[in-house]
């Protein structure tokens, strides 16, 4: 395998888009708000959510092969550290290096925004080191669900939408709690999947503790919630039904739906898991054009 594709398939590209899609919703939030929009901040603010979600699955990466959790069992998609393609120490100091670049765009964010985007940085940057690592790491807890709704969701969209606005309102929170909802099904794939190989090697995930059965309901609900919370929108209230733009979506969760129910526990829940970042993709791409 070429560098090149050893390192992307280290940083996961197929799931960025869940950092992305959420500052794309927020800023065309505002913009609906205020009819214009500052794009260096959100240019910083793209760039600074992928760095840092770069950084946390490249020390997921490196943590995971330490602990032991990546074994031959595992069904996931390979992992560069795992199977030797990077060393260990390489793979830090990228992850370090991802991080450094969020803390450096967050400056400029901070001097835009103020303190409650240092507030949002300085915690966003601690959670995404402590997702795989310290005394009580996110991901081998029953919070990852949690993490990803606050700071996929509310965090990404509710701190775009500061950044353009210097305050929050009712549309912020819906759009980020839907997107939160929506990026937090992917995890449940993820945990869904791994459950078996994460209850040996001692992680305590939603998956592990609820069983296989009630994953399953937590999918269907992260994936059909975000709907409901678009009738709540100001607009819609308003009889104003651009904001249903993303109801187009629905006929795909629905599919998802019946994916995870149909498929047996192997490798191709792997696929699933690209299918359900393509859903908060689509459906955060189709709630910002029908915002503006």
């Amino acid at each position: 395998m070429s560098s090149i594709t050893v390192w992307l398939a280290a940083v996961r590209p197929k799931t960025l888009s869940l950092s992305l899609i959420p500052v794309i919703v927020g800023t065309a939030l505002a913009y609906a708000d205020i009819g214009s929009i500052a794009w260096l901040p959100v240019w910083g603010a793209m760039l600074a959510a992928i760095f840092i979600q770069i950084g946390t699955n490249l020390h997921n990466d490196v943590v995971d092969f330490e602990q032991g959790t990546d074994t031959q069992e595992r069904l996931g998609p390979l992992r560069a550290t795992a199977q030797g393609w990077i060393a260990p120490q390489r793979v830090r100091v990228v992850s370090a290096l991802s991080f450094a670049g969020a803390f450096i765009l967050g400056i400029y964010l901070v001097f835009v925004g103020g303190w409650p985007i240092l507030v949002l940085g300085l915690v966003s940057l601690a959670a995404g080191a402590a997702y795989s690592a310290g005394p009580f790491p996110i991901s081998s807890s029953p919070l990852g669900e949690l993490f990803v709704f606050i700071f996929f969701g509310l965090g990404a969209v509710g701190g775009s939408y500061y950044l353009q606005t210097l305050a929050l309102n009712q549309n912020a929170i819906l759009g980020g709690s839907a997107m939160g909802l929506l990026a937090a099904a992917v995890l449940v794939v993820n945990n869904y999947r791994d459950s078996e190989t994460d209850a040996l090697s001692g992680r305590r995930t939603l998956a592990v503790l609820m069983g296989l059965s009630l994953s399953k309901i937590e999918y269907v609900l992260l994936l059909l919630t975000p709907f409901g919370l678009m009738l709540l929108m100001e607009q819609v209230q308003t009889k104003s039904l651009s904001f249903l733009l993303s109801w187009l979506t629905l006929p795909w969760a629905l599919y998802l739906i019946y994916r995870i129910y149909a498929l047996p526990k192997d490798r191709r829940l792997n696929t699933l898991l690209a299918q359900t970042a393509l859903l908060q993709l689509g459906f955060g791409c189709l709630l910002a054009i029908g915002t503006v």
